[in-house]
């Protein structure tokens, strides 16, 4: 996955692996419907605050150790919205802030926001951020699917890495009009695949072009089934 960093479009060959498509349509499906086929509907304050906190303990719940994360994660998502449009702008920035409110009396203050010293992961970091910050004919829901298993399998903070990767996917989808609401709750998509979510990841890192698209597929049914669990959907949560 690193060489694709440095091509011009590198996510627009992604978007024609075999499934990814129809994926993507039916995620984006999934989430018109909640949001009354992009009428946007009116969303409270409470609405999106719910699902906000709804998002955050799915994440958690992920992590190694929820209960020391759970504090954390809960005021990294209450600035979720605001960080969002950084994410395509400067997105070093929304990286660190989002590291430092989650590791907050977790790490010392000199580790908060701070990228590990090395050279592979500076070179993959550096690949990133001309991904965030460049144009793309993909989706924002195959970019955001590459912005979070980037983050979760590089580790640039060592430490929290994939709590702040779920939390970059999703500013990336407020940030891109997919969720302008912050009311689909894409973690609980991640945390009800199960043992699932980190095997997809494991393909991303080292199945070549099959653990990409899987990995892609995915997130997109994670997008639709955080859409279907959203407290503004008429229908019952599956996942298939």
């Amino acid at each position: 996955m690193v060489q694709t960093l440095v091509v011009a479009d590198p996510l627009a060959d992604l978007t024609l692996l075999e499934g990814v498509p129809s994926a993507v349509v039916a995620a984006r499906a999934a989430v018109d419907a909640v949001l009354r086929d992009r009428g946007f509907r009116q969303v409270t304050a409470e609405q999106s605050a719910q699902a906000l906190l709804a998002g955050a303990r799915a994440s958690a719940q992920l992590s190694d150790d929820p209960g020391r994360w759970l504090s954390g994660v809960v005021r990294l998502y209450t600035e979720l919205v605001g960080l969002s449009p950084l994410v395509r702008v400067s997105p070093g920035q929304a990286m660190a802030r989002a590291h430092a409110l989650l590791a907050h009396g977790l790490v010392t203050d000199a580790e908060l926001g701070r990228v590990r010293d090395d050279d592979q992961v500076s070179h993959r970091m550096v690949g990133l951020t001309r991904l965030l910050t460049s144009p793309t004919t993909a989706s924002a829901i195959v970019l955001a699917a590459v912005v979070h298993a980037e983050l979760a399998t590089v580790e640039p903070f060592g430490c929290g890495d994939a709590l702040v990767a779920r939390c970059l996917e999703h500013m990336v989808l407020i940030d891109a009009g997919v969720d302008p609401a912050a009311v689909i709750v894409v973690e609980a998509g991640h945390l009800a695949a199960g043992e699932e979510y980190g095997r997809r990841l494991v393909g991303y890192r080292d199945g070549g072009a099959a653990g990409v698209k899987g990995w892609l597929l995915h997130c997109a049914q994670a997008v639709a089934y955080g859409a279907e669990v959203s407290g503004l959907s008429p229908s019952r949560p599956r996942r298939s």
